[in-house]
């Protein structure tokens, strides 16, 4: 086996050990120690691949905004064709809070875990959050909506409570629900 090929497998191995501790505990509370026993490699493996923790922070919010990007663009060619079809986004948000381990939106965590704007975690929060609005907003838009760049930042806030709600009250059909029928209210306002 070539070495790239076992180097990539030992890092697959130690970000999806973080991705489930940080998903089941948060950020700070999960140790490089835990992550490294979880992958089952070295503490010069891991360091080799994460030369700091934060480093694997910042790897971990990058494979959740792919993960992101690729339900919404799975949603999208599903949409295709459909018209307005927001059971499609109600139905992916419940799914999302129903999810193993769910403990809110990873993103809002990691930015109440690290609260300087200027830290690499923060970026990729702020790109997860541009990026978002922007799908938000190219769906509004093709629906004739009014300003929807506008209108698809009060949906992004819209979707941040519902994360909140869907965690706290484990009740993800009727937050998903009420979310749909905010954004219904958001789209026929504008």
């Amino acid at each position: 086996m070539a070495a790239d090929t076992i180097r990539g497998r030992a890092r697959e191995a130690i970000l999806g050990a973080a991705v489930a501790e940080f998903n089941a505990h948060g950020i700070r509370a999960v140790s490089a120690d835990r992550v490294i026993a979880d992958a089952g490699v070295s503490k010069v493996t891991f360091y080799r691949h994460f030369p700091t923790k934060d480093d694997l922070v910042v790897a971990y919010l990058e494979s959740e905004l792919e993960r992101v990007q690729r339900t919404v663009a799975e949603m999208t060619v599903a949409d295709a064709g459909e018209g307005e079809a927001p059971g499609h986004w109600s139905a992916a948000l419940a799914e999302e809070i129903c999810r193993p381990g769910f403990r809110g939106c990873p993103f809002i965590n990691a930015a109440a875990e690290y609260p300087d704007p200027d830290h690499a975690v923060r970026a990729v929060v702020a790109r997860f959050r541009a990026w978002m609005i922007g799908a938000i907003a190219t769906g509004l838009e093709s629906q004739g909506v009014a300003e929807p760049a506008r209108v698809a930042r009060q949906v992004m806030m819209l979707r941040d409570g519902a994360l909140v709600e869907g965690y706290v009250s484990g009740d993800p059909d009727r937050v998903a629900a009420e979310l749909w029928a905010g954004v219904d209210a958001l789209v026929g306002a504008s």
